[in-house]
């Protein structure tokens, strides 16, 4: 099942044409995931990070930029799981407004232990929320 956020372009975000400057939207995606995983998955950065010691860095990102985001708009970001691993999952992220779209990207993340800094196995309940969850490719 698709995750829906979104994020509203901040003069922050735009470049001095008004137009959101590319590594802008990294960032929103990266919030986009944070609230994925509270809000979806049931487990917070915070708590990941300091009480059980796991990250989810991305080791692959592909994007496709369509059409430009001008400041003042507000951003519809959906996150679809595509593919479980071990330690890794694939998801397509989608930017757009008022269903225009914007960007699309493909994105790999690895959960990480802390204290090593190498891939571990998902914890049973991230394992269980993200498989539930997943999207084939359309």
């Amino acid at each position: 099942m698709s995750f829906v956020t979104s994020a509203l372009v901040r003069f922050a975000d735009v470049d001095p044409a008004g137009i959101v400057f590319y590594p802008r939207y990294f960032e929103m995606l990266n919030g986009a995931v944070e609230d994925w995983f509270a809000r979806r998955l049931g487990v917070d950065f915070a708590t990941m990070h300091l009480d059980r010691k796991i990250g989810v860095p991305t080791v692959k990102l592909e994007c496709e930029f369509t059409a430009p985001s001008r400041l003042g708009e507000q951003l519809t970001i959906t996150i679809s799981p595509r593919r479980l691993g071990r330690s890794s999952c694939a998801i397509a992220v989608d930017f757009s407004c008022k269903g225009e779209p914007r960007l699309h990207a493909e994105v790999a993340l690895v959960c990480m232990d802390l204290t090593s800094h190498k891939a571990c196995e998902w914890p049973q309940d991230l394992r269980a929320a993200i498989g539930e969850g997943l999207v084939p490719a359309a």
